[in-house]
């Protein structure tokens, strides 16, 4: 109860004041704890921010399962999945913490882990089912998950920065699947 507490006011306050300016102790205080038990549950600020990414990436594989699981044929799997997680990296919450902040808080390595771990091993195993299908003309479908991954968390980067979400979102999704179409068979 008082870990969920922590990463739930955790997910608040990195949100709000970005990983940096966020304290152990306006945390402890968002979840009604001491800082006694946010030690006694985590090692400090990046412990807990590596479990908010980690909820967050979870919750996220989650949803775009079930939009995917809508669909039988695997290439339409794929492009729900791919909706749907666009639609995810657009949420405040997960846009600030896990597109924008986890690669540089973590690093790479840590941020690619649990990524393939949630949502992004969802991509690269549908790129592997496909390509065993022979679907794709791909070499590697691991190294082209990780590029139509890359290339989906940068759109919903830019789409941040502009008004005219609809369209652009629209437009976005367009280009990546005439990617993805580029190596269809």
């Amino acid at each position: 109860m008082t870990r969920a507490a922590l990463i739930d006011a955790a997910q608040r306050v990195f949100s709000r004041d970005g990983f940096a300016a966020a304290g152990t102790e306006a945390i402890s205080k968002a979840a009604r704890v001491t800082r006694g038990a946010f030690y006694h549950h985590f090692d400090g600020k990046l412990d807990l921010f590596d479990a908010v990414v980690e909820h967050l990436s979870a919750r996220a594989a989650t949803k775009v399962k079930r939009r995917a699981s809508e669909f039988n044929d695997p290439w339409h799997m794929l492009l729900a999945g791919i909706d749907a997680y666009l639609e995810i990296c657009l949420e405040p919450d997960y846009a600030k913490i896990v597109v924008q902040s986890a690669p540089a808080v973590l690093g790479e390595g840590r941020y690619l882990e649990i990524d393939e771990a949630h949502s992004g091993g969802l991509l690269i195993a549908n790129m592997k089912a496909l390509k065993a299908r022979g679907e794709l003309d791909i070499d590697d479908p691991v190294l082209f998950g990780r590029m139509t991954n890359a290339m989906i968390c940068k759109l919903a980067l830019l789409l941040q920065e502009t008004g005219a979400f609809k369209a652009s979102k629209a437009a976005g999704l367009a280009m990546v699947r005439r990617f993805l179409d580029a190596h269809r068979v």
